[in-house]
């Protein structure tokens, strides 16, 4: 029995881009209407990489600079979601460039909480593996702040669960905009397990 479910959702790809720059003043991405994806992620990208230096993401199993494999090499993001954002801020939208993001689709609702391990098959054959939610960070706040001032300084907040997912590419291909992206998802039910702040309780990075 197949360990990924095909599901009859397809998220349409409504914009793409990539971050060339590692300026954290002000992190941009350059708008491109088709992405070449390898094994490596987005030649060029600065998330590109089989493997990149651990962040303070994980910090909790790893020390900060230690090498270990690359599962963030790109940001997707929802139309919708930015759209959400957007209006709890009082903005009449938000730039997905000023938030980093390489792709933007529409079409799954709850995109941010899509299970670990979900697929996004392309017509190409491209599939990319989501990694798991993104949290909202300094970075493209302080990009947003210097196009909109003051109504930018609550992003943090507004983006909390809709900030998108991080991914890598288990199938290398071509990425359009436009194309539709086929959802997959695990075979399994939902964790029964401790609740997070128990679970993390006297882990320590080696």
């Amino acid at each position: 029995m197949p360990a990924l479910i095909p599901t009859d959702l397809t998220a349409r790809v409504a914009w793409l881009g990539t971050v060339e720059s590692d300026d954290r003043s002000e992190l941009m991405a350059r708008p491109v209407d088709r992405l070449e994806l390898t094994f490596e992620g987005i030649a060029g990208s600065v998330h590109a990489g089989a493997t990149r230096p651990s962040c303070a993401r994980v910090t909790s199993q790893h020390r900060k600079g230690t090498t270990i494999r690359n599962v963030r090499q790109l940001s997707i993001v929802s139309a919708e979601e930015l759209s959400e954002i957007a209006a709890a801020l009082g903005l009449p939208g938000i730039d997905p460039a000023r938030l980093g993001a390489n792709v933007v689709v529409e079409g799954i609702e709850d995109f941010t909480h899509l299970p670990p391990s979900s697929r996004l098959q392309g017509p190409s054959g491209v599939t990319l593996v989501v990694d798991m939610l993104n949290e909202p960070c300094q970075f493209p706040a302080r990009s947003l702040a210097r196009a909109h001032g003051q109504a930018a300084k609550g992003f943090r907040r507004a983006a909390q669960g809709r900030r998108g997912v991080t991914a890598w590419v288990e199938r290398d291909g071509a990425l359009s905009v436009g194309d539709a992206l086929a959802l997959h998802i695990p075979r399994q039910r939902a964790w029964r397990g401790r609740p997070p702040a128990d679970a993390a309780r006297g882990t320590r990075a080696v």
